[in-house]
């Protein structure tokens, strides 16, 4: 993909007032920092994949150096989704930091996430898990359950395999996500 001229293409519409911020999504930090090198507006925000088991710690820190806000996606792992796991919501960490502080596994992870001063993507059409998600305002993690999180084992719930192949411009998952999977 030709990143230089879609990205130009938005700065235009930037320009028109068709947008009042431009973004990407899934951008590592080699490739945030090709964008930078010759764009003239810098993305506000970089939306990507981010749980408790993927929580995108170098590239949330060169986003922050760069002024570019992270959104979260699949903060709960995707379950049900092509992408998806369950290992987000089976995390023996998660489930036991929940059943201590009498929440759910669901609402420690979103609290996780606006924590470490992301925004968050999420997705219910569930009456009752949608009023559960704003229940995480009140309340905060502990510095010792933050500590049990951030000990998680990192596992990325979608590898991408569908972008590479042999003839395509990435040919391996590693080139595809420039080494930070």
């Amino acid at each position: 993909m030709d990143f230089k001229s879609v990205w130009e293409a938005m700065e235009v519409c930037h320009s028109l007032g068709l947008a009042k911020s431009i973004g990407v999504s899934n951008f590592s930090c080699k490739k945030l920092q090709d964008l930078l090198a010759t764009a003239k507006i810098p993305p506000a925000v970089n939306q990507v994949e981010m749980s408790p088991l993927w929580q995108q710690k170098k590239l949330r820190e060169f986003c922050k150096g760069k002024n570019i806000h992270v959104t979260a996606y699949s903060p709960l792992g995707g379950r049900g989704t092509v992408w998806g796991t369950n290992e987000v919501l089976g995390s023996k960490i998660l489930l036991e930091i929940a059943q201590a502080k009498g929440k759910t596994v669901a609402q420690i992870c979103l609290r996780w996430i606006l924590e470490q001063g992301v925004s968050v993507v999420v997705k219910s059409f569930n009456k009752e898990r949608i009023k559960e998600n704003m229940e995480i305002l009140d309340w905060e993690l502990s510095s010792e359950e933050s500590q049990k999180i951030d000990q998680i084992e990192q596992q990325k719930g979608f590898p991408g395999h569908m972008f590479v192949w042999e003839e395509g411009p990435y040919k391996s998952i590693e080139e595809f996500w420039d080494g930070e999977i």
